[in-house]
């Protein structure tokens, strides 16, 4: 074997490979030189024939040069391979200042009470609330027995509740008209300490420009030991807070009256009226938002009484004590998006929804903005 010939053949592929404009051609070089048929792997099959001190120092020069031109052939297929990609990212780059098609997305919109229930699960959910849901069809027990709802209270009257047909009188079934009973079936259901909201559909005989026959509700149940009216104040203005995305919340609470807790509140936020909007946390008016209370102790009773697990523990059901609150989602969504009239949330036109919708991305988030 040539040894001198090898500087040639070395020569020779490094200009081939220096040459190549595409990797196609590269290829075919490889091949050529270090492919199963190629020249280097011919030369080494002649290795065989040599003296033992020609064949090493052969040897070694073949491997040497097998190294260069791998290593060269490398170099320059990934320096083919960038000129590709900048090539073809330079002929399909994107005029970025013409509108986007989205499609679907860009035309579709979320309801407004579908985007106000997630921007107060999220706000609770940050607040360490669990969501709790049950039955829109319920029985008399948990709608109002369990509730210290006495059986001549006006609520049961066929004028406010929608029974279903052919019921027993005794425990019949009706459309609920709060969403309390999840809270009695989630405390049925666990032990205490409690703390979850219970969003979702509710029905009452009443329709008017701020009431329908189906709307919905949000309730929230906080039941622990040490519970008292301020961590009830805290948790209502730390919600209206971020619900507005504003610090300035001043709440007014008045006593009122609910089977269901005592004492009872109700709750006024300050506000400002400017024509149609409305200003909160500003102006000398007041607009009632909300009720709620400390949960009453017949209540904790019917509760404990019929739980999965005993309350107890040792201590007796008097040590738990806790606070409930509901509010209407509906009523929310139009405070806070201005909307005047709540008949026209059920009447499926495309205009409204377009005009007070939301686009399916605009996710609820409080570290971006509930709302932005």
């Amino acid at each position: 074997m040539d040894l001198a010939a090898l500087d040639d053949l070395e020569r020779e592929f490094l200009d081939s490979i220096a040459a190549a404009d595409d990797e196609p051609t590269l290829e075919d070089v490889r091949l050529q030189v270090l492919g199963r048929k190629g020249r280097v792997p011919a030369l080494m099959k002649q290795l065989g024939a040599m003296e033992e001190e020609a064949r090493i120092e052969a040897a070694s020069r073949l491997n040497a040069l097998k190294t260069l031109l791998g290593d060269a052939i490398n170099t320059r297929r990934t320096a083919l391979h960038n000129a590709a990609l900048e090539e073809r990212l330079t002929k399909e780059a994107l005029d970025t200042s013409l509108p986007v098609d989205f499609g679907a997305l860009g035309e579709g919109r979320v309801h407004p009470v579908s985007q106000v229930s997630e921007e107060i699960v999220a706000i609770f959910a940050d607040m360490g609330f669990n969501v709790e849901e049950g039955p829109e069809v319920e029985t008399d027990y948990y709608n109002f027995t369990a509730l210290n709802i006495s059986a001549s209270h006006p609520a049961r009257d066929m004028h406010d509740t929608f029974y279903l047909s052919g019921e027993d009188d005794s425990n019949r079934r009706l459309l609920r008209t709060h969403t309390s009973p999840v809270q009695v079936r989630a405390m049925e259901a666990g032990e205490p300490p409690f703390r979850f909201i219970a969003p979702g559909r509710v029905y009452r005989r009443d329709s008017d420009q701020t009431h329908t026959p189906m709307f919905h509700q949000v309730e929230g149940l906080v039941i622990d030991k040490g519970i008292h009216m301020g961590h009830l104040k805290w948790t209502l203005e730390s919600f209206l807070q971020a619900f507005f995305e504003t610090e300035d919340v001043h709440l007014r609470f008045r006593p009122s009256y609910f089977p269901f807790t005592e004492p009872s509140i109700e709750v006024d936020v300050r506000c400002q009226r400017r024509g149609d909007e409305l200003h909160i946390g500003i102006g000398d008016d007041w607009m009632e938002i909300l009720g709620c209370g400390m949960v009453h102790p017949a209540v904790l009773e019917n509760c404990a009484a019929n739980a999965a697990q005993p309350w107890s523990d040792g201590e007796g059901i008097g040590d738990w004590q806790g606070f409930a609150f509901g509010m209407g989602i509906d009523r929310l969504a139009m405070l806070k998006y201005g909307i005047p009239d709540l008949r026209t949330f059920f009447d499926a036109d495309w205009r409204w929804l377009k005009h007070y919708g939301f686009l399916p991305l605009d996710m609820p988030d409080l570290a971006g903005g509930l709302s932005s």
